[in-house]
This record gives structure tokens, C-alpha cells and sequence, in this order.
């Protein structure tokens, strides 16, 4: 921005230097970190995408969101070859690592963009992160962010690559997070899976969140233990702070059930002598609606329903 020039384009390198910004969790308080585009070096790069994996994979208390590179799917004109394109990016030999902390989407949106009167088209993972913030603000960080209620994609002219249901089966599959228009419903993330390729609680984006809101909150009420007693007084306090704060999630749906266990039968003697504190929390979270199964049966006129259904 030197005499009115705007410099020159940032290479991967540039952005590479940049998001080491991010890694100091003390430092830098983040819970959604984007991609932005995959790649701007290369067709297929993974390099960017693989360092904010690393990131969050380290710091523990963020989700980083990621689409597939542009020629994946803008402007391809087979949907079947956008749909290869985008699971060979993401889960081929050479995909993503498998993580619960990375949210997969599957492509770009074409958007106006005001400032130079031209349509462009932009990735998507500035969207599925915003639908994130959003369900933090209308609900809580353990609701999904997929769907007609909170995964509306907004100012999308119209979606690079819109899959189909078969599509959308495929790519859920592999990990990815389709985002789909229904005429007459609007453009929304469809899918809530993270990037944890094993089935497991932590492959829905709302249990991830729902742990790592429960493990800071958690990680901020272990400093108050920091060079006190570790006695019966102490473990009770502690377990008490803990217990009354998963209450509230509960009472906000965000777990069925808990066990806070903080007591001399993991606080033992030679932890103790160790200088330690130990407390372990068991979570029951609750789990979001993937599918959905409606059987309709024909019965007579003169059939109870009692008889039917049975009791």
C-alpha cells in the first residue's frame, strides 16, 4: 500500500507467515478460524489447509473450516466430476488429515461483490464458519449449525456446484459437508460432520463444540486450584464450581447427562505428593438428527389404532 499501490498478490507463503499468528493459544483468542481459499499457489495445494489442521490440532480450542480448491467444482461441467473432484481433494490417498477439529464443506458460492460491480465466486468455509457464530448467538455452541433453522448460506447468487441427493450421500461419506439451494427454502448447510474420518461422538461439529466450550470453562476454573491444598476442602469447591456450570448445560440440552469425579480415588497419595490435582468429567452429549425415517401405512376403516401400534 506503498504511494497508492495495492502491493502484490499473496502467495501461500505469505498466508503460510501469517496464520503462525494463530498458534499461540495464550496469546490469541480464537474459536473459528477460515480458510479462505485453498490454495493460490496451485491447482490442488494442500499446504495452507494442512497448517491450519495443525493449528487447531494443537491449541484444542478452536474449529478451522475448509473448502476444496476452485477448480474442483467452479465451472465444471459434470456434477459427477465436481463430486469426484471434491472427495478426492478432501479424503483421496493424498486428502486431509482426520480430525474433529476441521469442518469440511463442499465448494464455492457466487456472490456480488459491490465494491468492483462484478459477480465472483468465493469458497464457502467464511459461510459454514459464519453459521457457527450464528448459532452461537441465537442458540449455544453444542446445537449444529446445519439446516433450516440455523445453516442458511446468505448473498449466494447461486452455488458452484449444487449436489444432488446421491451426491450429497457420497460426499457424507468422505467427510465433507454439502451445501445445497432448495427452490422456494434458500442455499444452507446441509450436513454437520467434522473431519474425524473414525464414527465417533466427536464427528458432529455441535459434540466438538460442545466439548471444547465445557474443557475452557473448565481449564479457567483449574487455575482457581493452582498452589492451594490439595485436600478434601479444595476437591469439594472444585467439584462444586464444576458441577453447577454442567447443570446449566444441561438445562440448555447440551448433554443428557454428567459425572464430575474429583476425590481420593484418582486424587491419590502419590498424585498428591506429585504436586498434582486431578479431575475427571463424563459427559453424556446430546446428539443432533442426521436422518430422518417416515413410514406411512394404509390401514381399514374399522381398525383401531391401539390394535395397530400396540402398546
Amino acid at each position: 500500500m506503498i504511494s497508492g499501490a495495492n502491493g502484490v498478490v499473496p502467495t501461500d507463503a505469505h498466508r503460510l507467515t501469517a496464520n503462525d499468528w494463530f498458534k499461540d493459544a495464550d496469546t490469541q483468542d480464537i474459536n473459528l478460524l477460515m480458510c479462505g481459499p485453498a490454495t493460490v499457489d496451485g491447482a490442488t495445494g494442500k499446504v495452507v489447509p494442512t497448517q491450519l489442521i495443525d493449528i487447531v490440532n494443537a491449541r484444542k480450542d478452536s474449529v478451522c473450516f475448509i473448502s476444496p480448491y476452485r477448480d474442483a467444482c467452479v465451472k465444471v461441467a459434470a456434477s459427477y466430476t465436481a463430486t469426484d473432484n471434491v472427495k478426492t481433494y478432501f479424503s483421496g490417498a493424498a486428502g486431509l488429515a482426520s480430525t474433529s477439529y476441521a469442518v469440511f464443506d463442499s465448494g464455492y458460492k457466487k456472490m456480488y461483490d459491490k465494491y468492483n460491480d462484478v459477480y465472483r465466486y468465493v469458497p464457502l468455509n467464511g459461510d459454514i464458519a459464519g453459521t457457527c457464530a450464528l448459532t452461537d448467538a441465537v442458540a449455544d455452541p453444542w446445537w449444529s449449525p446445519g439446516g433450516l433453522s440455523r445453516g442458511q448460506i446468505r448473498a449466494a447468487i447461486e452455488l458452484a456446484y449444487n449436489p444432488t441427493q446421491q451426491e450429497r450421500d457420497i460426499l457424507y461419506r468422505a467427510r465433507i459437508n454439502p451445501v445445497v439451494t432448495y427452490a422456494g427454502e434458500g442455499t444452507m448447510l446441509w450436513g454437520d460432520k467434522t473431519g474425524l474420518q473414525q464414527n465417533s461422538a466427536f464427528s458432529r461439529i455441535n459434540v466438538r463444540r460442545l466439548f471444547i466450550t465445557i474443557e475452557e470453562a473448565c481449564k479457567i476454573a483449574a487455575r482457581s486450584v493452582l498452589f492451594e491444598f490439595n485436600d478434601s476442602f479444595t476437591r469439594a469447591n472444585f467439584k462444586g464450581i464444576i458441577d453447577q456450570y454442567m447443570n446449566d448445560i444441561q438445562s440448555r440440552r447440551g448433554v443428557t447427562d454428567f459425572l464430575v469425579v474429583c476425590d481420593t480415588t484418582n486424587n491419590t497419595p502419590q498424585v498428591i505428593d506429585n504436586n498434582e490435582f486431578r479431575a475427571d468429567v463424563y459427559v453424556k452429549p446430546n446428539r443432533s438428527i442426521n436422518f430422518v425415517t417416515l413410514t406411512f401405512i394404509a390401514t381399514r376403516t374399522g381398525v383401531a389404532f391401539s390394535e395397530v401400534v400396540g402398546q
